[in-house]
């Protein structure tokens, strides 16, 4: 207005501004409202498996009964579904729906947890090192949840303040779980993350519960295990240990001949350990270093050892500068000689395959090791879709990676419903 009452020769170029102006809001609100129709709500913390679509035009019913048995019919129901614009309950909503403990506790059924006295006497304790999602971060703790066990949640120092304030709420309202005492601000490939977990397993080792085993995981994981199958195959191990743990290859041993300094990264991650010409000096004692992955299922008196260690403190401090220590640091740890539940360095290697912490899809080994990713791919690695819910529940690892409710909401309501479908059965034999 002021421009056309006081600047008479710009009133052309105001009308075109206006106009253009106003189009764009056009098109901005048909976009959305095209958006919200094609939209499908996910209700993360609902008991069944109701996805909803906008406007309540349109409910999914979907049967995972019939999903494990690869019906074609309801096969094709999840993938149409998938094809929608998922919208995902954020991280506000955790933290109003765990605003009031009693509540949630009701509604999620944390006080209703079927255990066995043969899981009580087998506590485990969990490592959660998580930055982001936390509804998602909830399915994962609800999965995975029993009164007797112990668990360590580790949030990036660059959370947002929702999802660290639901962290906190999860933590206030469930007895057994806590946030740890000391965060780090995590960068990918990074020692940070290496001490995220040790920080976790640091406070665990002072909780009160006299764990046998902890398991770390991050948010993007899920069981393929009840508690109670989980502590069946753990007592099996006989206080051994397991993680992958392989010589690495020439290019793999580039990660820590060298050493690597943090910078800026212009893609998804802020920063990122790039290679200088620098090489390293041998790492402490001589150890000869082996390459994993960053998760784990290991025994207390492990971690008890690596906690009191002199070497173990000497090969972290020499693995500062090197890329991804996460991924050599136990799986080196664990062939020394004398540690307890050890693999000797004669032994073979112990890929992911054999070891069965995680269960992750590659893309160049699909068709020849496993079939083919029915979900998306992100780096290489398969996110899963709901036509794999049988294949990951029979493989026979305790733990999978990657899976996202934006790319497929019906494989996590599934594999939620089959896990507490087992914890059911396994009580009612029990009773019986």
């Amino acid at each position: 207005i002021r421009c056309v009452l006081y600047i008479p020769r710009l009133r052309h170029r105001c009308f075109l501004f206006s106009l253009s102006l106003l189009a764009l809001c056009l098109l901005k609100l048909v976009y959305v409202r095209v958006t919200v129709r094609d939209s499908v709500y996910i209700r993360p913390y609902g008991v069944t498996v109701g996805l909803s679509r906008t406007h309540g035009r349109h409910r999914y019913h979907l049967n995972c009964t019939a999903i494990y048995e690869l019906d074609p019919v309801e096969i094709g129901k999840a993938l149409e579904l998938k094809r929608k614009v998922i919208v995902d309950a954020d991280d506000d909503a955790t933290v109003s729906f765990t605003a009031d403990c009693p509540s949630f506790i009701r509604t999620r059924g944390y006080d209703e947890v079927p255990v066995q006295e043969a899981e009580r006497s087998f506590p485990l304790a969990y490592s959660l090192v998580v930055h982001k999602h936390a509804p998602m971060v909830e399915r994962i703790l609800h999965a995975i949840y029993a009164p007797h066990n112990v668990y360590c949640i580790h949030y990036d120092q660059k959370s947002s303040p929702a999802f660290r304030k639901a962290m906190g709420n999860l933590a206030r309202c469930l007895h057994n779980v806590f946030v740890a005492s000391k965060l780090e601000s995590v960068e990918y490939a990074h020692i940070s993350r290496l001490n995220a977990d040790l920080n976790c397993l640091s406070d665990l080792l002072r909780s009160e519960v006299r764990w046998r085993y902890v398991i770390n995981l991050c948010g993007q994981d899920f069981p393929l295990r009840t508690n109670y199958e989980l502590v069946r195959e753990l007592k099996e191990l006989n206080g051994s240990n397991m993680l992958e743990s392989s010589r690495p290859s020439e290019l793999k041993k580039q990660r820590f001949l060298f050493q690597h300094q943090l910078k800026s990264a212009p893609y998804e991650y802020r920063r990122i350990p790039v290679k200088t010409s620098v090489a390293k000096a041998p790492p402490p004692a001589g150890i000869q270093v082996f390459i994993g992955s960053a998760y784990f299922v290991l025994s207390r008196d492990f971690v008890a050892h690596v906690n009191q260690s002199e070497l173990a403190r000497d090969f972290l401090a020499w693995s500062a500068d090197t890329y991804s220590p996460d991924e050599h640091f136990w799986a080196t740890l664990v062939r020394v000689p004398g540690v307890p539940g050890h693999i000797p360095r004669s032994q073979a290697d112990v890929t992911d395959l054999r070891s069965k912490t995680r269960l992750v899809k590659w893309n160049y080994l699909e068709g020849k090791l496993y079939p083919a990713c029915t979900g998306t791919h992100l780096r290489s690695v398969c996110i899963y879709g709901a036509a794999e819910l049988r294949w990951l529940l029979g493989f026979g690892h305790w733990f999978a990676n990657k899976f996202d409710p934006k790319v497929d909401p019906v494989l996590i309501k599934c594999l939620e419903e089959k896990l507490m479908e087992r914890r059911h059965q396994t009580c009612a034999k029990k009773t019986v």
